[in-house]
């Protein structure tokens, strides 16, 4: 059966869709505009639950599903068994290859259900490789699945690729020499300027603004950067901020597809690779910003040396590749205010101490709320039980002091979501979001262009459109030339792949064939 050498999938992490038409003028013929021109562009994907964060980002595209399904409820989650927050990858079951740190005792192992990456190990009775890369430990893990091949992730504390014995019991040679070649090091030494004169970053703010985020060592948010002055640990950390990280990704992902074969025979592999950078950047100096602008225009040389390199290795029309984001992000508050958009800051860490100071006045005890996470409330049940609290009365405390908070569109009971009188987009996609025992008690939402935050920087992780409307490149192998602006899913990726691969769908998927590429 006909089918391409390799698919290979890329997750820009933070990437809003408009940045494809909004910096386009400066991009060059081999990267973005390449995928927009040869390939298939769905212009009005959306991410259909809440909340749009990396981790369920990753989970969603591979697997199809949401986290109703597959259980990545967040980043970090409260467990309502376990009584903890727990991270999204953790895994003390395994140990650290590559590094004598805890950062490799990571695993898909809380993620519920399939990938494609597991699909396409399953249907060719797993002679078919998969590989997943990534600077973040869960852009890597969660798109591999359970039955990769490897994946590998950033450890900045040796400034090398590390992954865990759920993988292998050692690192490969080839990912030792790779790392062996410090390659941070020489990176981080070219210090960050524009790619062009910085007077032609006419789609950004000017350079020094108060609201953006400064590295540690400089003065300030201005061109250019120097690292010269931070020791070895901090550049190799900070490599991640800057588009060296892109870089360095790029690298590595190239040294996988040679050393590894990937694409050299008549059965499909699968890399997947997520491009952690822009996400780091984005965080630190918004969207706006000249950082942002500079760092995709870096990006999409990096991506077209990328493709040259496939057409060489693996052959021009034998690969099927796919591009999408895990979320967008949001303004910078500082820059909202500014130019009189509606928007702003708040704390959720604040929200949990005032909560808690007021419920003890109230009810006469501590820590009734165990956590403040992915915009819910959770309620410190044991708690609850042993001192028969009323917990209606609790609830209704609660979501009266989130009314209270001017930055609160709406909160309620989340048991009683389906009742709440509320556009249907939001409501599905918080239904969609919620997984027992790993979500809250209570949802909030805030108003539009609110961000949960400090005096610098921004974030994501709402249903709004900065947040939920991200890219959709298809190229390659089984792909035609063209375009919809027909509304399609993150969750559509994973169904459409297995179209065109023939295999079976990922075990949750609820996504749908995107029928107009084919």
């Amino acid at each position: 059966m006909a089918a391409p050498k390799l698919v290979v999938g890329i997750v820009i992490d933070q990437m809003r869709w408009d940045f494809l038409y909004r910096y386009a003028n400066r991009f060059g013929n081999g990267g973005f505009k390449r995928m927009m021109n040869e390939g298939f562009n769905c212009q009005n994907t959306m991410i259909p639950y809440t909340p749009t964060v990396t981790a369920a980002g990753h989970a969603c595209v591979y697997t199809g599903s949401v986290p109703n399904i597959n259980g990545i409820a967040g980043n970090n989650w409260y467990d309502s068994k376990l009584h903890r927050t727990v991270y999204c990858t953790e895994d003390n079951a395994v140990q650290s290859v590559g590094t004598t740190t805890t950062d490799g005792q990571m695993s898909p192992r809380n993620m519920l259900s399939t990938t494609i990456s597991d699909e396409l190990r399953l249907a060719t009775a797993y002679q078919g490789k998969v590989i997943g890369i990534a600077l973040k430990d869960r852009g890597a893990i969660l798109p591999a699945g359970h039955s990769a091949n490897a994946a590998y992730w950033y450890d900045n504390d040796n400034a090398s690729f590390i992954t865990s014995t759920w993988y292998m019991p050692a690192l490969p040679q080839w990912v030792n020499n790779f790392n062996n070649r410090k390659l941070p090091d020489s990176l981080m030494a070219m210090g960050w300027k524009t790619l062009y004169p910085i007077l032609t970053y006419t789609q950004s703010t000017a350079d020094e603004k108060l609201y953006e985020g400064k590295y540690k060592g400089n003065s300030s948010t201005s061109f250019p950067y120097s690292f010269s002055g931070n020791s070895n640990t901090e550049k190799w950390d900070m490599v991640r901020s800057t588009p060296h990280g892109n870089t360095l990704t790029t690298e590595f992902a190239k040294a996988a597809v040679i050393h590894e074969g990937l694409g050299k025979d008549a059965i499909t592999d699968l890399l997947a690779v997520s491009y952690s950078s822009p996400d780091y950047i984005g965080h630190q100096f918004g969207p706006n910003s000249i950082e942002n602008e500079d760092d995709y225009l870096r990006l999409d040389n990096e991506l077209a040396a990328f493709f040259l390199f496939l057409d060489k290795q693996v052959g021009k029309g034998q690969y099927t590749v796919f591009l999408t984001a895990d979320h967008g992000v949001a303004h910078v508050p500082g820059y909202s205010i500014e130019n009189k958009l509606p928007g702003g800051s708040y704390s959720s860490s604040l929200f949990t101490k005032e909560i808690n100071k007021g419920l003890k006045q109230t009810f006469g005890l501590d820590s009734i709320v165990a956590a403040t996470m992915n915009y819910q409330v959770h309620f410190n049940q044991p708690l609850m039980r042993e001192k028969q609290l009323d917990t209606e009365k609790i609830t209704g405390w609660v979501i009266d002091y989130l009314y209270k908070q001017d930055v609160i569109s709406q909160a309620f009971e989340l048991k009683e979501l389906m009742e709440q009188p509320m556009n249907k987009t939001l409501q599905v996609r918080i239904s969609n979001g919620y997984y027992p025992g790993r979500s809250g008690d209570v949802q909030y939402i805030p108003k539009p262009g609110w961000v949960d935050g400090g005096k610098t920087g921004t974030s994501h992780g709402l249903w709004n459109p900065y947040d939920s409307h991200i890219p959709l490149l298809f190229m390659g192998w089984g792909v035609k030339q063209g375009s919809t602006h027909r509304e399609t899913y993150m969750t559509d990726i994973a169904a459409t792949i297995a179209a065109i691969l023939k295999i079976q769908m990922p075990n949750g998927c609820v996504g749908n064939v995107i029928e107009e590429l084919l």
